[in-house]
């Protein structure tokens, strides 16, 4: 816990996922855009196992994924889909220690959480891991050792960074409220019950002894859930918040939840002058009446999702944005 007491945040960082299939650009954009907050850069483009689904299941420990025509499927034996996953990942973590010599301060890496991992990975008979109560709690549990192991690996190449992990969970409102289709894609699957969504998620959250964040760029963000496990901070897009959102925002805030605010487009579009894109941060802080003061202590400025779908100047450009855009924020709370 003193990991996380006395942590230090930077004001704004990236997603995960960047445009392109060069890891060495990638970690030099990134690492260029927050110096004071890094995070480990994934490149979907190059194709299977550099997608989000594919990076994590190359991490899981004694289960192997094999892509197929409908999508990753859990096999026997590690093939040739889980080496390229490695591959991938060790390009990437290559490119990160580069240019990241001599760096100390938060460092943040991105997986794929347990929810969104069993919507989305098959079983042997087509169905996701989802509908096999057995299948999520075996997946869960390796994906918890798989991260432990990769943390590690992150440190000892990073050695001054501060980890911060991130879970992104865009399918847990769907697993939640029984949204995932099945096979057949005739029936969805029954909706997995809060407690034990927040026990597996508290389960993947324990293996890190710093901060972790979970991100899910849909609508309606089960902020209390997330807060109740463990979940020190958590991403969202700040367009598709309701005034429903709200009351828990102020909950989580209060309870010293960081929130992510996404306010920059993650595909190309016109990027407003820096204040502009805070406003509405600041416009919520007002609707709840919290401290204008905690404002640039509470929030750390992001894109509003991954930027894999933008152009390569796109995303140079809205990653310096958001950083300016923290500094507005600090400067300027009120």
């Amino acid at each position: 816990m003193s990991e996380k007491s006395d942590f230090r945040w930077g004001p704004a960082t990236g997603i995960g996922s960047m445009p392109g299939g060069d890891a060495r650009e990638a970690a030099k954009t990134v690492t260029g855009s927050f110096e004071d907050f890094p995070f480990l850069a994934e490149l979907p483009a190059r194709g299977p196992g550099a997608d989000m689904i594919g990076r994590t299941a190359g991490l899981l420990v004694d289960l192997y994924a094999r892509v197929e025509p409908s999508g990753w499927r859990i096999g026997d034996r590690p093939g040739r889909d889980t080496k390229r996953a490695k591959s991938w990942l060790g390009e990437d973590l290559d490119a990160l220690e580069e240019f990241t010599q001599g760096y100390e301060g938060p460092l943040k890496v991105q997986a794929v959480g347990p929810w969104t991992l069993a919507a989305a990975l098959e079983l042997r008979n087509g169905e996701v891991a989802l509908s096999d109560p057995g299948a999520c709690r075996d997946l869960a549990g390796s994906l918890a050792e798989g991260l432990r192991a990769h943390l590690a690996d992150v440190r000892r190449r990073v050695p001054g960074a501060r980890l911060v992990l991130q879970l992104d969970e865009p399918s847990l409102i769907a697993v939640l409220r029984g949204q995932i289709k099945s096979a057949s894609g005739y029936r969805t699957h029954r909706a997995v019950d809060r407690q034990l969504v927040e026990s597996a998620l508290r389960d993947v959250i324990d293996v890190h002894d710093g901060p972790t964040v979970v991100h899910s760029c849909a609508p309606d963000v089960p902020f209390a859930l997330l807060r109740r496990s463990g979940a020190d901070a958590v991403s969202f897009d700040l367009a598709l918040l309701t005034e429903r959102d709200e009351e828990s925002i102020g909950e989580a805030v209060e309870a010293g939840t960081k929130l992510f605010a996404g306010v920059v487009p993650g595909v190309d579009a016109p990027l407003s002058d820096p204040a502009g894109s805070v406003m509405g941060v600041r416009t919520l802080w007002r609707r709840l009446g919290l401290n204008p003061g905690s404002l640039a202590d509470a929030v750390v400025v992001t894109p509003s999702c991954g930027l894999a779908g933008a152009s390569p100047a796109y995303a140079r450009a809205a990653l310096a944005h958001c950083a300016r855009a923290a500094r507005s924020l600090a400067d300027n709370p009120e």
